[in-house]
């Protein structure tokens, strides 16, 4: 029977994941992705959840909703909403551009005072909550928050086909730049091969949608713009 834990971390978003991850690792790593990257990663992130919610996929040249039902995901679904009323198509990378201004920092918000709500956080007087803008807070309930770090390890450190969320999660974590934080006794170098192989699983493209590939794309290219 599952423990406290996993039915906890079974109903966090990519945003509340990408939140462990960062809360995890020291001060310094976390400075130093303080920011376009990671808000391009979180506002990623909040698209990866509506894409594997169903709710929106892509074509070559536009992200597009597929099913407007809300989520329940109140940061999902204020974007789903914005994007249903978008007049102008965009692509994905075009969204996560939009989206990495207040969005991410209203999504970095939500998603951290879920933590809190889930018994998972706090936010104690004095923490870096303000200093980064709603980015980190203090974990207590760290089996949630290592259960996110293990999911991950295994689908790098290992031979299997990991499950597709973990995958994508990889995405996330290695666009703005803390996989080699979250392990920092790995040689991420090394490593790379199986970064680069998760990311292009043909089993992944056929279980999740089109939209999946072309967030994680469009993070990279968004974040690593002059």
């Amino acid at each position: 029977m599952p423990g406290p834990e996993r039915d906890r971390s079974a109903v966090l978003g990519f945003t509340e994941e990408i939140m462990l991850l960062l809360a995890g690792v020291d001060d310094a790593a976390a400075l130093s992705v303080a920011g376009p990257a990671f808000d391009c990663a979180v506002a990623g992130s909040v698209l990866m959840d509506l894409a594997f919610a169903g709710r929106i996929d892509t074509d070559p040249e536009t992200l597009f909703v597929v099913d407007p039902t809300p989520t329940a995901n109140l940061v999902a679904d204020r974007v789903l909403a914005r994007i249903v009323r978008q007049g102008e198509a965009m692509d994905a990378r075009g969204w996560i551009a939009a989206l990495s201004g207040r969005e991410a920092q209203v999504a970095r918000e939500t998603a951290t005072l879920s933590l809190v709500r889930l018994g998972i956080a706090s936010l104690p007087e004095g923490s870096l909550y303000g200093a980064l803008g709603g980015m980190r807070a203090a974990v207590v309930d760290r089996r949630v928050q290592q259960d996110v770090a293990m999911r991950l390890e295994r689908a790098l450190f290992s031979d299997g086909i990991p499950e597709p969320r973990d995958a994508a999660l990889i995405g996330l974590a290695d666009a703005c730049g803390i996989l080699g934080s979250v392990f920092p006794d790995r040689d991420m170098e090394a490593c790379r091969p199986r970064v680069e192989l998760l990311r292009g699983l043909e089993l992944i493209a056929r279980e999740t949608p089109g939209a999946i590939s072309d967030i994680e794309s469009g993070v990279r290219r968004v974040a690593e713009a002059p």
